[in-house]
């Protein structure tokens, strides 16, 4: 007796062990709540809104899974969890994590050789999609549906039947990268999850045992499905399903160069300043005059900017069919300015006194000396207007004049002036610029420069643009109130613009609005950049690669994009021009010796003249003109001498004036150079000294 209750005991014993030995063996990791998975779920995407939240695009961040944002189970189309179920686990509202009799079958069917049939609940699946080392690969033994048993049966004593089937819908790989069903139904429908229809669900339940089937499998599969109805109609879903990628119709794609800058973590929801419809409007110009420019320009770009608050309202990148460089941001890209620097070279010379708006300028050919050789500027038509007025030379463009207004900025002073107007590309002194700094050597970037153009519009206070809500740093002056007005006037006058660009140029506008074009050197970019009491708005238009335009300048290229957004920007009321600041005085003035026009001009208070007149040529300093001091010439031994002749010109009163090279008198203006260094001088009729230059001859 005593022996039969030791085996009795030891027995036990040994079950005890067994049972803690499977205890252990098919013990399920630790799982998550519901609220926990629900937490810790990451999209792949990030989302970036227009002031209003309306969706404006979208950028994948994540990329080891397509994910979207967190499917509650009720902005799901009932259909397709109920279609779901019923493929996956028809008792699923029955059980309590393991279908015992789907179990009993399949227990069966591999017994008599049947059919594989598989007993995981939607419950088990979601148990090996929280803990992956549940569904391993080979884990398909005994001791591993175990675990997933145990797994399914605690997650059924927390979970409640739609959080389980809310997390499986968001969890389950569909296709490919797509996770959830959010993913899928946008990925292969281009639709949200509310939106799919009956065969759209049977086609994802289809694709949940055999995410790479082909699609006559997948169609076969869902024809079953459905008990053998409508397998044509599935068929013909299955392969447009899985042919070539569907448009993501909840992306519109407006914004993607902003998107790439902007949204860097997954699952961010940004708000903007932009408005979508200013953003699709800006588009579609630009996409119509790059249309129409053809092969000529491939690539631009449009920024819209609120005056007051200075808020980004359009922001486009790019946007030609046709690009070779899609990718390349062209609003922050850096291209050389051209012309549109002019206006802060002559709000400085303004604001210091050294010009007002009536101040005469000789648009005549001039050569400086500068380290690296002559610089000889050139207006954009190749000819010259004479003396013309300053408000002339700046509204029409005119290369000469500005270049002699930097001689008297000086080129360091208007350097340092436009890297306080916020044109950061500037990094080298201005010796590095020299006198081409006048005419837009320098790089920018289109959002530099409708930020700059807005403190002409705004007096003189400029702040970086903004493309969020938050707030930016304080405005800081960079020029005066009555510069920036003046110069803004000068900007809007049609009539002075109308020495180069004409009366009725792609600038005219039925209202006031100053504008400046632009172009580079070979032709590489332009631009147009105005603004109206409400508005600033830039147009870039080039090629992103760098090669040159033909035959497309400022006011062919990027002007009728301005325009055109000008014109719609405005429909509601037209702007009304600024009303001049405290320390602007108006005169009606009259010109004499040039073909300005009498006109009511404005000037700086204390300065307003009535009668301007350019000096007479007898009125000018005699100077030596030509050769340029610092010039270097060269002698071919396969010309002529009488055709190697250099000619001396002079300007100004020179009459009585004598010519004197190396310490000798020239007995005529044209004359046979000697190799060596040369020195040439013009005196007075009593041997006064009053111009002098060093040539050199090789």
């Amino acid at each position: 007796m005593p022996r039969r209750s030791g085996v009795i005991v030891a027995a036990v014993l040994f079950a005890i062990a067994l049972l803690a030995a499977l205890d252990f063996a098919t013990r399920p990791p630790p799982l998550p709540g519901y609220a926990s998975v629900r937490a810790r779920w990451r999209p792949s995407e990030a989302w970036l809104y227009d002031r209003n939240g309306v969706l404006i695009d979208s950028q994948r961040v994540n990329f080891t899974a397509r994910r979207l944002a967190w499917t509650p189970l009720e902005s799901v189309a009932p259909v397709v969890p109920a279609t779901i179920i019923a493929a996956e686990d028809k008792r699923f509202r029955a059980h309590g994590g393991v279908d015992l009799l789907g179990l009993a079958g399949a227990v069966r069917d591999r017994l008599t050789g049947r059919g594989g049939r598989g007993a995981s609940t939607i419950t088990m699946q979601l148990a090996a999609f929280l803990a992956p080392d549940l569904a391993a690969p080979g884990a398909r033994g005994w001791r591993d549906k175990l675990r997933q048993m145990r797994a399914a049966w605690a997650l059924e004593s927390g979970w409640d039947k739609d959080q389980i089937l809310e997390a499986y819908l968001n969890l389950a790989g569909f296709r490919g990268e797509a996770q959830g069903v959010a993913a899928a139904a946008l990925g292969l429908f281009g639709k949200t999850p509310d939106a799919l229809t009956r065969d759209e669900a049977l086609l994802l339940a289809a694709l949940l045992p055999d995410p790479r089937a082909t699609p006559a499998r997948l169609a076969a599969r869902a024809c079953r499905l459905n008990a053998g109805r409508d397998c044509a109609a599935l068929t013909s879903g299955a392969w447009a399903m899985l042919g070539p990628a569907r448009s993501l119709a909840l992306d519109p794609g407006l914004a993607p160069h902003l998107a790439q800058h902007l949204l860097n973590r997954p699952g961010l929801k940004l708000r903007t300043t932009l408005d979508a419809r200013l953003q699709r409007l800006a588009t579609q110009a630009l996409r119509h005059q790059l249309a129409t420019l053809g092969a000529r320009a491939r690539d631009g770009a449009v920024v819209i900017a609120d005056v007051a608050r200075g808020e980004v309202l359009a922001y486009v990148g790019g946007g030609g069919s046709g690009s070779t460089a899609p990718a390349v941001d062209g609003a922050s890209a850096y291209r050389q300015a051209g012309s549109t620097l002019k206006p802060f070279l002559y709000a400085q010379a303004i604001e210091r006194g050294y010009l007002t708006p009536a101040s005469i300028l000789d648009d005549s050919p001039v050569q400086l000396d500068t380290a690296s050789g002559l610089y000889v500027p050139q207006n954009y038509d190749r000819a010259f207007k004479g003396p013309v007025s300053a408000r002339t030379a700046l509204a029409g463009s005119l290369n000469v004049p500005a270049v002699r207004t930097l001689l008297l900025v000086g080129v360091e002073a208007f350097r340092d002036r436009l890297w306080d107007t916020g044109y950061r590309g500037l990094v080298e002194d201005g010796d590095y610029y020299g006198f081409s700094l006048a005419l837009g050597s320098a790089e920018v970037t289109l959002l530099e420069q409708v930020a700059a153009y807005r403190a002409l519009a705004t007096g003189g206070l400029w702040a970086p643009l903004r493309v969020t809500p938050a707030p930016g740093p304080r405005a800081q002056r960079v020029l005066s109130p009555q510069a920036a007005w003046l110069v803004s006037d000068m900007l809007a006058d049609a009539n002075a613009r109308a020495v180069t660009f004409g009366l009725d140029s792609a600038l005219r506008l039925p209202f006031w609005a100053a504008v400046k074009t632009g172009t580079s050197k070979a032709m590489r970019d332009n631009w147009c950049i105005g603004f109206t009491d409400r508005y600033v708005v830039g147009v870039w238009i080039g090629n992103a690669e760098g090669d040159p335009m033909h035959a497309v300048s400022g006011t062919s290229g990027a002007a009728p994009v301005w325009r055109d957004l000008m014109r719609a920007l405005h429909a509601d009321a037209p702007p009304r021009a600024p009303p001049p600041p405290p320390g602007i005085e108006a005169r009606r003035v009259t010109f004499a010796g040039t073909p300005e026009p009498p006109r009511r001009d404005y000037f700086l208070a204390g300065t307003g003249q009535t009668l301007i007149a350019a000096a007479p040529a007898a009125a000018r300093r005699p100077r030596i003109v030509s050769p340029v001091s610092g010039s270097v010439y060269a002698l071919d031994a396969d010309i002529p001498p009488a055709n190697q002749r250099l000619a001396v010109q002079l300007s100004g009163a020179a009459e009585g004036h004598r010519l004197w090279l190396d310490g000798r008198a020239l007995a005529a203006p044209l004359f046979f150079p000697t190799p060596g260094r040369h020195l040439l001088r013009l005196a007075d009729a009593g041997g006064r000294v009053v111009d002098q230059i060093v040539f050199t001859v090789r």
